[in-house]
């Protein structure tokens, strides 16, 4: 938090790291992080596929749904018509 406040503070004052520093900085912080478990990936990847699959699926059968309602109006309207 002191940081943020200290870049806010130098209102645009760029602090200029070394290589050495921005590596040092770069482990610290991969440090902190937490990676998910391959039981969790596994099941993630699960349910994504899934839910692409019904999606998939309710798309196409929207898409269908009214393909069959503008094909009945355009026989209907020609029929009005009588073309």
């Amino acid at each position: 938090m002191s940081e943020t406040i200290d870049t806010l503070d130098n209102k645009g004052i760029e602090k200029k790291e070394s290589v050495g520093e921005f590596i040092r900085h770069t482990r610290e912080e991969l440090d902190k992080t937490t990676f998910p478990s391959s039981d969790a990936v596994k099941n993630t990847t699960i349910i994504v596929i899934v839910n692409v699959i019904f999606f998939a699926l309710y798309l196409f059968l929207i898409d269908r749904a009214w393909v069959y309602i503008i094909d009945g109006l355009t026989w209907l309207v020609n029929k009005i018509v009588g073309i």
